[in-house]
């Protein structure tokens, strides 16, 4: 007779059940937390940026048939100044305070940021100002939330990750990309690492942003379905081309901060600044002509149906950018980038032998990664436009335009958590820093 094993006590296997039960209750009540917390941001972010989008159309089509409007740039710029200059605060600082305030939570995000970022970008946009919408998105979205957290009591942790999620919101709802949006509420925060902790608010804050800007009306471009195929060849072109987006990234980088520099030393009073920027602005489109002020959508729209464009286009819009955003006037970095990307892929195009739609479509989302430093976003940003069949060289130009863009970036608060490679002080500094110190030495 075999002998009977002994039976294990019921009463410790109960205990664990209960426990894992347990554990499993605390776990779905806390997903239901944050998914509400996630879809309270996502509503403000969609709900604002509906009003942004459907105003900035009508302020852009309004533009472009006054054209004479732009002359008064530098008379809006003066009314911006002043604006911020009175009744800014520390709302002036943009997106870095927001980056700022989920690494260190300190102080409230200021309330008057989202309505004064929301004008002031309208403004930049009806007079001409070549700026783009994101940075307005991005504020709009993270004052609102702070807002709520601040009557909801959150704590400092509970704050930063609702801040996380309403840049995830904002950036889904403004480009009516969900996937990408939440990603990117998760690693613009930091060079080289994603933050987690957020990722179940920032989907839900993406998701909910782009339904509700959707629901209301507001229609997002469709942009061309790419399957190019894949070979070395291929890849080693889009690889080169990489390089190139990552070194615009830079120089587009590095002309804001000069003339912001500049134009600090030469004009202390603050409201002067934007007065500069608009008659220079103003010069150049006499020069140049209109096709570089505000948003320059008509450039990508032709860069993605294949027109072959020159180099001397992607170079413009860096210089009316620039010129437009050092001089403080309100807007966006991101648009600009996409213009920036799209018209060096179509110039591209000819030299490397690439089709100019795919080149363009690649450069719309690289430079942007390089810029920002967030290649993970721009090459899900690049499957959701332009199909899933184009994302391995969407994937290799985000990531060679990442690594070579240095650790230079449009978000001064970016921390350097994982460097891209040697020369890199430690003790994680921010973006800011790291050009100070770069400049020091």
């Amino acid at each position: 007779m075999e002998p009977t094993r002994p039976r294990r006590p019921l009463a410790p296997t109960l205990r664990r059940w209960r426990h894992e039960a347990g554990e499993q209750a605390a776990l779905a009540v806390h997903l239901a937390r944050w998914i509400a917390l996630g879809a309270l941001s996502g509503a403000l972010a969609g709900v604002s940026s509906f009003v942004f989008l459907e105003g900035l159309d009508r302020i852009t089509d309004y533009r472009v048939e006054h054209a004479w409007l732009v002359w008064l740039l530098p008379v809006a710029g003066l009314a911006v100044g002043l604006a911020y200059h009175l009744l800014g605060g520390r709302a002036g600082q943009g997106n870095a305070l927001v980056i700022d305030q989920i690494h260190q939570p300190t102080d409230w995000l200021p309330r008057r940021m989202a309505p004064l970022v929301l004008l002031g970008t309208w403004v930049t946009h009806l007079f001409g100002g070549s700026a783009g919408r994101e940075g307005t998105a991005l504020q709009m979205s993270g004052s609102l939330t702070d807002a709520a957290a601040r009557t909801l009591r959150l704590g400092p942790d509970d704050r930063r990750i609702l801040l996380a999620a309403s840049l995830g919101g904002g950036f889904g709802a403004v480009f009516g990309v969900p996937l990408a949006g939440a990603v990117f509420g998760l690693e613009v925060q930091a060079v080289g690492r994603i933050r987690y902790e957020a990722l179940v608010p920032s989907l839900t804050a993406s998701v909910m942003g782009d339904l509700v800007v959707g629901g209301l009306g507001h229609h997002h471009p469709l942009r061309p379905q790419l399957d190019p195929g894949l070979d070395l060849a291929l890849v080693a072109k889009v690889a080169v081309a990489g390089l190139a987006f990552g070194l615009a990234g830079i120089v587009f980088v590095e002309a804001i901060e000069a003339i912001k520099g500049a134009l600090a030393r030469w004009l202390p009073w603050a409201p002067l600044r934007p007065v500069a920027g608009g008659v220079a602005v103003v010069a150049l489109a006499a020069l140049f002509g209109a096709d570089y002020l505000g948003l320059s959508l008509p450039l990508i729209d032709r860069a993605l149906a294949g027109e072959p464009l020159s180099f001397a286009v992607f170079a413009l819009k860096i210089l009316f950018t620039a010129v437009t955003l050092g001089a403080a006037f309100p807007g966006g970095e991101v648009t600009p980038l996409f213009v920036i990307g799209s018209t060096l892929g179509a110039a591209l195009a000819a030299p490397l032998h690439l089709p100019v739609g795919l080149a363009a479509s690649v450069g719309f989302v690289a430079v942007f990664a390089g810029a920002a430093n967030t290649p993970l976003a721009c090459t899900i940003m690049g499957a959701e436009l332009f199909g899933v069949g184009a994302v391995v060289p969407i994937a290799v130009g985000c990531v060679i335009a990442y690594v070579f863009s240095s650790h230079r970036g449009i978000y001064a608060t970016q921390r350097i958590d994982v460097p891209k490679g040697p020369g890199v002080v430690p003790g994680r500094p921010t973006i800011r820093a790291w050009s100070q110190r770069q400049r020091d030495a």
